[in-house]
């Protein structure tokens, strides 16, 4: 018996899928860069709550910037906390985040206060980045004052604080911080100012380094200025009114009683 036909063969085959939309697409992309994202930057954060880090965004674009110098070298030495002095460990924190045994890496008041006196001035004279902050933005951002930027800053800063313990925080933004042009770290900056270990800072070298942080391109521990001078027995006056030591198990404010003065400031030409 001879085999029918079926016209139904002959006829091309229609696929039993749907045809993806372009905006099926995009938020296909999207949501996979967002997990990306998400995911690969909690595994970041944890990688360097245990390994010394390698470098820095900073690095790079300081490297890049200054490759036309002859003899420019980045100066970078990774040391242990227990290998950085804690004169330095409590000199920057009382020069850069009083706060920072207390707060979870943001410090709203001192937020409100930089807002009401840059508002007053009219520029800005007054930032309210906490230590884990800064330490966020040099570990894995570049600088830069966008909202994007500030947003991973934010986000940064909050798996640090989540993941880490202050020590650690403390020992990474000593390690990678800015402290002179070419200058990463605690133990760079000792070799280059003071020829001498970051374990062996005295409260005043460690207070002079601590000083120059808020810009430490333009003011120099090496030749320090008048202003930078006075800075520097800011902190030594702040230091001492912690009792020279900063205790990580005790997560407290600055000491009671303490008198604190404002910082000095630059003051601008007219």
């Amino acid at each position: 018996m001879p085999k029918k036909s079926s016209a139904a063969s002959s006829r091309p085959k229609r696929s039993s899928g749907k045809k993806r939309s372009p905006l099926l697409r995009v938020l296909r992309f999207l949501l996979f860069t967002f997990i990306t994202f998400f995911a690969g930057s909690i595994l970041w954060v944890l990688l360097y709550a245990f390994l010394p880090v390698p470098g820095t965004p900073l690095m790079i674009i300081r490297k890049w910037e200054n490759r036309s110098e002859k003899g420019f070298r980045t100066q970078y030495d990774w040391v242990s906390r227990d290998k950085i002095s804690p004169n330095l460990q409590l000199a920057v924190v009382c020069s850069e985040d009083q706060n920072y045994l207390k707060h979870a890496g943001f410090d709203f008041g001192a937020i409100e206060k930089a807002q009401r006196q840059n508002e007053k001035a009219g520029r800005i004279v007054r930032g309210a980045s906490t230590i884990s902050q800064q330490t966020a933005k040099n570990a894995f951002l570049w600088q830069g004052r966008s909202w994007f930027r500030k947003g991973l800053e934010v986000w940064f800063t909050f798996l640090i604080e989540l993941f880490w313990s202050k020590e650690r925080i403390m020992e990474v933004y000593l390690n990678i911080i800015e402290m002179g042009d070419g200058i990463y770290g605690a133990e760079a900056a000792s070799r280059a100012y003071f020829k001498k270990s970051a374990a062996s800072l005295s409260p005043e070298q460690a207070a002079l380094i601590a000083a120059v942080l808020p810009n430490p391109r333009r003011l120099s521990a090496a030749r320090p200025s008048a202003y930078t001078r006075s800075r520097q027995a800011w902190v030594l006056q702040q230091m001492r009114f912690w009792g020279m030591k900063l205790d990580y198990d005790k997560y407290d404010r600055a000491p009671e009683g303490e008198k604190k003065q404002e910082k000095p400031r630059k003051k601008r030409k007219k």
